[in-house]
This record gives C-alpha cells, structure tokens and sequence, in this order.
C-alpha cells in the first residue's frame, strides 16, 4: 500500500506528537519519525510542517548554536500545540477505531 496519501494526514499529529516528547530540530524530527516506522516520510515534508505549524502558533522556535555545522532551529510544543495535539489525537482514535470495525466486519474481511 501506497502510505503517502496516509502520511500527508497525519502528518502534524505525527510530528506534533514527537515534539511533544522533546523538543528537536528539522531533522532530528526527521529522523525521530523515521525510528518510529514511518520511514518514507521526506525532509521536506517535516520541515515544511515544522514551519506551518510554528507559523499557526503551535511551537516555538529557539536557535542552538552547534559544533558541527550551521545552528540548529529548535521547536518545541506550547500550550496551543498541545491542545491541537490533544484534539488531533482524539481524532485519530475515533477514525482509527471506526476503520478497525470496518475491516473486522465480514465485508471488510
């Protein structure tokens, strides 16, 4: 199965999700969510989600000098996040829940 579609779904639930573990920068995001299972996820997509999502007001942002490059951007989860991680979350089971029944049925299996 094709998961890109999926991804692009949940998407902010999945990165907000890890934010909200700790905070982190684009790729470490990355690579975060990648150590999860979701392995075709593309940089470009997380960062561009790291972006929005910090533009709507549901991270904050802090630079981090580093050792081995150019500074990081840290995001990190505030109160608005977590209440948009909160909702996205009860989503997530109600329509994780529903499909289950769905494909647990006899015409689903």
């Amino acid at each position: 199965m094709d998961t890109t579609q999926l991804l692009k779904g949940v998407l902010d639930l999945a990165v907000l999700s890890v934010v909200a573990d700790e905070d982190g920068y684009g790729y470490d995001v990355v690579r975060r969510l990648r150590a999860a299972g979701i392995e075709e996820v593309g940089d470009a997509s997380v960062y561009g989600t790291l972006r929005r999502l910090y533009s709507s007001g549901a991270l904050t942002s802090y630079v981090v000098p580093s050792d081995e490059g150019p500074h990081r951007k840290y995001y990190g989860i505030n109160a608005q996040g977590r209440a948009m991680l909160d909702g996205q979350r009860k989503d997530w089971y109600e329509f994780a829940g529903t499909m289950q029944r769905l494909l647990e049925t006899e015409g689903g299996a």
